[in-house]
């Protein structure tokens, strides 16, 4: 081991299992700077009006630092917590504790590959490298069996050559102690109220009550294959619309890198050999890779996610009181009781189901006719899950202009409520107004 020093930038990398950036510096460096930068571009508005970052994400990811930290400390380290810029922030820590080089996990969207850029450069100039890694996905990019240039378009032709001929990394250690410099200087994590939020009101009908972090999302993983053998049942149940069995929930920490998608598969792959494959085994591994395919199609298309047109080149029809109609979907008030309570739900819990959010999607676009990138940034206010791929590639698919080789796809919004909240126990949670309706007419429009 060298006399060196590495900076390791935290990110979207909250964990300490299976994170390459974190060994390898412990590896190759006699000391590490570990540090993660509550980014001030995070807590504006946007150009659509929304807050990039809302109050329930926010909660989880100031959870997740404190874990990180206390895992770190653990180790005999600590975690320098500071705000700011971090292409502004970063270079200046390296003077003042001496640094050779930088460590990061790449990112595949826009503005989180221009900071990582303007930091390189910045670095440069003090002549320190900043060096990328790879981490996010389940799959490593260069396993997989075409370049990012030649991923097909079509989910189904992706997955089927990947299933054949890729393959999956073991995880990366964990390490077993963190050297410091001994002057590091101590640092606390932020408040909600210094980003700019009020206390958070926790609603009794939360699916789940999420606690951001790596210890809570290692006890989720534990909980949902061993504990409770959920796993099972997984593609039976996962359309599910109460409460936190029906899904495995794992999203959350997945985006926050407080899990990593790796280590969810071999821990799924030494549940097969325990307790038995099946169908839903299997099922999740195929939602993991839907996941990586959304940030592959991010590296190979860009910008085009979020453009109205997508990569389709055509604009969605839009009506001429788009913006009326979007105030009425944004709080629940669109008069139809599934989409309501799905959006009744995201807007004071932070979550929604995968199966109540493809229908609100549907609804805005195709119904109300209503730009869909508005929808994307609500969701990304709004969602303790948000991720920028698995966002804005789920919204460009359902508007039509992104992975989806049927054109017109269209949920229909009566059947879906029928199929999937047949007594309307979902719709009834959320919407005060209906409670007293009988079975027969529990969906049908009550404004």
């Amino acid at each position: 081991m060298s006399e060196k020093t590495i900076l390791v930038w935290f990110r979207n990398d909250l964990r300490i299992h299976d994170n390459e950036i974190l060994l390898e510096a412990t590896l190759k460096a006699s000391k590490i700077v570990p540090v993660f930068c509550f980014d001030s571009r995070h807590y504006v508005e946007t150009a659509y009006k929304t807050k990039k970052t809302g109050i329930f994400r926010t909660q989880f990811l100031l959870e997740s630092v404190a874990d990180l930290k206390t895992s770190i400390q653990k180790l005999g380290g600590d975690l320098l917590i500071t705000s700011g810029k971090p292409e502004e922030i970063l270079p200046e820590i390296c003077k003042k504790y001496s640094v050779d080089e930088v460590y990061h996990h790449r990112e595949v969207a826009s503005e989180e590959t221009f900071i990582s850029s303007h930091l390189e450069d910045a670095l440069w100039k003090q002549r320190i490298n900043l060096k990328h890694f790879i981490g996010h996905t389940m799959y490593h990019k260069e396993d997989l069996p075409f370049p990012i240039k030649d991923i097909p378009d079509i989910f189904t032709n992706f997955r089927k050559k990947v299933e054949r001929e890729g393959q999956i990394r073991p995880s990366f250690k964990t390490p077993i102690i963190i050297t410091v410099p001994q002057d590091l200087e101590s640092s606390t994590i932020p408040t909600l109220q210094d980003l700019g939020f009020d206390e958070i009101n926790v609603d009794e009908r939360s699916v789940l009550n999420y606690k951001g972090g790596e210890t809570e999302g290692l006890k989720r993983l534990k909980y949902y294959l061993w504990d409770s053998d959920l796993l099972q049942t997984y593609k039976q149940t996962r359309n599910g619309l109460i409460g936190g069995d029906y899904s495995s929930k794992f999203s959350a920490w997945l985006t926050a890198g407080c899990l990593s998608p790796r280590e969810i598969y071999w821990e799924i792959k030494k549940y097969e050999k325990e307790r038995g494959a099946n169908d839903s085994t299997y099922w999740l591994i195929f939602e993991l890779l839907w996941r990586d395919y959304f940030r592959f199609m991010f590296k190979k298309h860009g910008n085009k996610y979020f453009l109205e047109e997508g990569f389709s080149g055509k604009k969605p029809e839009v009506s001429a009181k788009q913006v009326a109609l979007f105030e009425k979907w944004k709080k629940g008030e669109t008069g139809l009781p599934f989409i309501d309570a799905n959006m009744r739900e995201l807007n004071l819990t932070g979550f929604m189901s995968n199966r109540g959010r493809q229908n609100v999607a549907s609804y805005l676009v195709k119904d109300l006719k209503v730009n869909w990138t508005w929808g994307a940034a609500y969701f990304e206010e709004k969602l303790i899950d948000y991720n920028p791929a698995s966002n804005w590639g789920n919204w460009a698919y359902v508007a039509g202009v992104g992975n989806d080789p049927r054109e017109n796809r269209y949920f229909n919004i009566p059947k879906q409520a029928n199929d999937y909240d047949p007594k309307g126990e979902y719709v009834k949670l959320w919407i005060s107004e209906i409670r007293e309706r009988k079975q027969d007419t529990v969906h049908s429009p009550y404004l």
